[in-house]
């Protein structure tokens, strides 16, 4: 059992924006992206290829990873980009 979740904020190529948590963040992007040749990349990214990570975040635990990430998607779209912008 891993101790390090990150909640994370993808930039699709359509300029949207795609939110989720995971354990290993460079993994993931390479799931999204379709690099590693599966089909583990969510269904929303994966007609917005490329997608570029433009945010992560450490939490301690899953649950506080899914409440943060739940946080996050409540956002309006202009604060998720003032979020991104700001050093974390």
């Amino acid at each position: 059992m891993t101790d390090s979740w990150f909640v994370y904020v993808l930039r699709c190529a359509d300029q949207s924006l795609y939110t989720g948590v995971t354990t290993d963040p460079a993994r993931r992007l390479s799931e999204h992206n379709g690099l590693d040749g599966s089909k583990k990349g969510a269904r929303y990214t994966r007609t917005r290829r490329p997608v570029v990570l433009v945010y992560q975040e450490s939490c301690t635990d899953r649950r506080s990873a899914c409440q943060r990430e739940y946080a996050i998607k409540q956002l309006s779209k202009s604060a998720k980009e003032k979020l991104i912008l700001m050093p974390n």
